[in-house]
């Protein structure tokens, strides 16, 4: 039996920044106090984590006057250009620790869209960095594109260019199979692959790790995009694909046989989470 951990799984460059940049202001911490505009990334246990050292997130929807001013860091997925507005009209130090390729979509957004673009922004439409792209953008020529179905049902009048951008988190291929579809309607485009490298070779390494694998073990926040990405890919190449927060989710039957285990991690997964269920998984299957 073998146990064999992806490469590339665990905290990405941008999510590793966010939290670093967290923790630098909690040590400088005056008599100011300190907040997340919501959940610096998407895992609970980092989150409460930097709550307990003093970093409190703000609930999105609550009034900023609710709150003390003080030092607010905007999280990875970044916001909307409102959002920093209104941050910096009410008295708070902002500090942006948006991932630096979330804020290159939101440049090219705004630069396009000010030069007569039509948007078009694939990915999930509720998801807060889907939502801060579309803040950036200039005017109201913006559509979100999460399926094929509406890729295909997709239409505009033919005045305008079309410049199509991605989610960072994105499945690459089916970014490829979107832009194919809306490019086969004989509108004019440009596609900038905004999905971030990393992405795709988690994406990329999880494939080739599950196919070969008796059971794949993924681990990650529920509520993380990318996470969910890499669950989906990994069901498609192994049967016994279990998505898990922690170690104490996970559920192995000690009747199953197993000869390799995989496992993975999204961007938002700690390393030391990722330890604690590779020894867990040591521990269950030594029973077998």
């Amino acid at each position: 039996m073998e146990i064999e951990v992806a490469k590339s799984a665990g905290f990405c460059f941008g999510v590793n920044r966010a939290v670093d940049i967290v923790n630098d202001e909690i040590k400088k911490k005056g008599d100011r106090p300190i907040y997340t505009y919501g959940p610096i990334i998407h895992n609970e246990e980092v989150v409460r984590d930097l709550e307990s050292k003093g970093a409190f997130p703000i609930e999105e929807e609550k009034d900023l006057s609710d709150y003390d001013p003080g030092t607010v860091i905007i999280r990875s997925h970044g916001v909307t250009r409102e959002v920093q507005q209104n941050l910096e009209k009410s008295g708070f130090d902002v500090v942006d620790a948006s991932c630096p390729f979330v804020k290159k979509i939101h440049r090219t957004v705004e630069e396009k869209s000010k030069e007569g673009y039509y948007i078009v922004i694939i990915g999930n439409p509720v998801h807060p960095e889907v939502r801060g792209i579309v803040g950036w953008v200039v005017g109201d020529d913006v559509t979100v594109i999460s399926s094929e179905e509406e890729a295909r049902n997709f239409t505009y009048k033919r005045d305008k260019k079309i410049c199509i951008v991605s989610q960072t988190t994105f499945n690459y291929n089916k970014f490829q199979d979107y832009v194919e579809i809306i490019s086969q309607k004989g509108y004019d485009i440009i596609a900038v692959n905004t999905i971030c490298n990393a992405t795709h070779e988690r994406q990329t390494e999880a494939r080739e790790l599950a196919k070969k694998s008796d059971v794949m073990i993924v681990i990650g926040s529920k509520g993380s995009s990318n996470t969910q990405k890499l669950y989906e890919i990994c069901c498609k190449e192994c049967k016994q694909t279990y998505f898990i927060q922690t170690k104490d989710d996970l559920d192995l039957s000690t009747d199953q046989s197993i000869g390799y285990l995989g496992i993975t991690a999204g961007a938002s997964t700690p390393n030391n989470i990722i330890e604690e269920v590779q020894k867990q998984c040591q521990k269950v299957l030594n029973k077998c």
